[in-house]
Formats: structure tokens, C-alpha cells, sequence
């Protein structure tokens, strides 16, 4: 009788035992009571009870990723692509994900198909192209809408990639190697305008520095020519000061006259100037020199030789 109890206790003890279950952090488990939803067990140490309750989904609450295949989609302008999109999904509700759906991850995967054709049927090829944010904006929208009766939360879509057609893909290329080309063409084109503004400046810059210095020199040169002549009177004045006050007499005056003019004979100019004073004096010489004879060089011309006389006697003898 005492193995019995023994026994009967150590099968109790092995009941117990096997029907502890520890949940890890970040998981939840969907308990069941003879097929019936009980409760959800979260994070911790928990006891079921045996032949009557069973764990009905061990479920995760972390963030997910779903990484769907490219799928095959037509745009406005009746273009085939494939475009393969990311899925950003976690639990929240163990209870809805458990008996939402049959296969919540099917599911989601078909809903994200359907619609991303709907979103890009709705586009052309070159505003798929350029609306990616617009795009992920609006699928995750829908799909988290969607999806909350499943207990899913859609964090974010991402487009992961966009294949178009290979003559779209040649065409597109075509274009770019063109827009590189207009631009590298009009690069160049200002930067030449660039360059021939940029000399023409220079020149006009150096054509009016020389015309500033050529002024600036003959501004300087006509006030060195002023102040020289200012100079040159100045010392004039100076000069006829000084014999005003050396108080001269006549004879000197008379000197310095002659002395002007000897150095104007010595000029190249055509014409003299002669003073009165000079005039005067030289018509007394003339005057003196004639009356008294005084100064008369010129020799006197010869006579003429007179004829000879005609001797009868000889010349008779010379005709014979």
C-alpha cells in the first residue's frame, strides 16, 4: 500500500513537473481549456493544467520583417515592372493573431500585393519612379488599417526595389547619357561666356588704367611745364629786380641791348626785331661814317686806258 501512494505521488509530482511552462520575454502563449480560448499567458513562470488546458499558439512580439517577392505591376501608362517590397510588422494582440485569420503572414503578404497594384495603377512610369515616400506613405497606411483585426501593427513599407523593363531601362539611360550631355554642353557654353566676360573686363579694367595714368602724365607733365615757367619768370622777375636795384647806367643798357641781339642773329628765327633804340644809333653811324668819310673800304674803280695816239710816220710803214 505504501508503493501505491508512492507511486500515485511521484506520478503527480512528474504531472506537475511537465505542466510548468516558463514564457520567455517578448513572447505570448494562447492557452485553451478543453478547445476553448482561456487566456494568454505573457512572460513568467505559469501552471496549465493537465488533459484540460494546451498551449494553443506560441506567439513573439517582436518586431517582424516580411520580405515579400517581386511582385508584377502595370502603371497608368500601361507599363510592366517588378517591384519587390519590405514589410515592417510586430504582434500586438496574441488573441487576434491567433484567430484572425487563418494564416495572418499569407495574408499580409496578399494584402501588400493588391495593394501596391492598386497604389501604381493609379501612377505613370516616371511618378512610380520619383513618388517612393509617397508610395510607402500610403501602403503603410492601408495596411496597418487592415491588418488591426489580425492583431498586426504595420510599422512601415518599403519599396526595396523597382525593375522596369529592359527597353524602359535602355530608353532611361538613353535619356540620361542625353541630359548629361545638354548639361555638360551648357556647362561648357558659360563657362566660356564666363571667360570671354571676365577678358572683356580685364581689357575695358586695363584700357582704363592706361587712359588714368596717360591723364595722370599729362597732368604732371603740363604742371611741371606751368611750374617751370612760373619758375623761369619768377626768375626773371627776379633778374630785373635785382638790376633795377643795381641801378645800371646808360652804356650797360646799351651793351645789353647788343648782347639781345647777337643772340637772337644766332636763333633760327626768321624774323628780328629790332629795337628803336638800336635802329637810331646805327642810322648816326651811317650818318658820321658818310660825312667824314671815315669807314669808307671801298677801293676805287679803275680808269679806263686811253687810246693811243696815231703816229703817221710808223703806222704808214705798218699798212704797207
Amino acid at each position: 500500500m505504501l508503493y501505491f501512494y508512492i507511486a500515485v505521488a511521484f506520478v503527480v509530482f512528474l504531472l506537475i513537473v511537465c505542466n510548468i511552462k516558463v514564457v520567455p520575454q517578448a513572447t505570448e502563449d494562447v492557452v485553451e481549456f478543453l478547445g476553448k480560448y482561456k487566456t494568454t499567458w505573457s512572460a513568467g513562470l505559469h501552471i496549465k493544467i493537465p488533459f484540460f488546458e494546451k498551449v494553443a499558439k506560441h506567439i513573439t512580439l517582436k518586431e517582424q520583417v516580411l520580405d515579400s517577392p517581386p511582385q508584377p505591376v502595370i502603371t497608368k501608362d500601361n507599363v510592366t515592372m517588378q517591384i519587390d517590397t519590405v514589410v515592417y510588422f510586430r504582434i500586438f494582440d496574441a488573441k487576434l493573431y491567433a484567430y484572425g485569420a487563418v494564416n495572418p503572414i499569407s495574408a499580409l503578404e496578399n494584402l501588400t500585393a493588391t495593394t501596391l497594384r492598386n497604389i501604381v495603377g493609379e501612377l505613370e512610369l516616371d511618378g512610380t519612379l520619383t513618388s517612393r515616400d509617397t508610395i510607402n506613405a500610403k501602403m503603410t497606411a492601408i495596411l496597418d488599417e487592415a491588418t488591426d483585426q489580425w492583431g498586426i501593427k504595420v510599422s512601415r513599407v518599403e519599396l526595396k526595389n523597382i525593375i522596369p523593363p529592359a527597353e524602359i531601362q535602355n530608353a532611361m539611360e538613353k535619356q540620361m547619357k542625353a541630359e548629361r550631355d545638354r548639361r555638360e554642353t551648357l556647362l561648357q557654353a558659360e563657362g566660356h561666356k564666363a571667360a570671354i566676360i571676365t577678358r572683356a573686363e580685364g581689357e575695358k579694367q586695363a584700357m582704363i588704367l592706361a587712359a588714368e595714368g596717360e591723364r595722370d602724365a599729362r597732368i604732371a607733365r603740363a604742371e611741371g611745364e606751368a611750374k617751370a615757367v612760373y619758375l623761369a619768370k619768377e626768375a626773371e622777375a627776379k633778374g630785373l629786380k635785382l638790376l633795377r636795384e643795381a641801378a645800371p647806367n646808360a652804356e650797360v643798357l646799351e651793351l645789353k641791348k647788343y648782347d639781345a641781339l647777337v643772340k637772337m642773329a644766332d636763333g633760327k628765327a626768321s624774323k628780328i626785331i629790332v629795337p628803336t633804340d638800336a635802329v637810331n644809333a646805327v642810322k648816326t653811324n651811317v650818318m658820321f661814317s658818310e660825312t667824314t668819310g671815315l669807314g669808307d673800304v671801298t677801293a676805287p674803280a679803275p680808269e679806263e686806258p686811253a687810246e693811243p695816239e696815231v703816229d703817221p710816220c710808223c703806222d704808214r710803214f705798218k699798212k704797207e
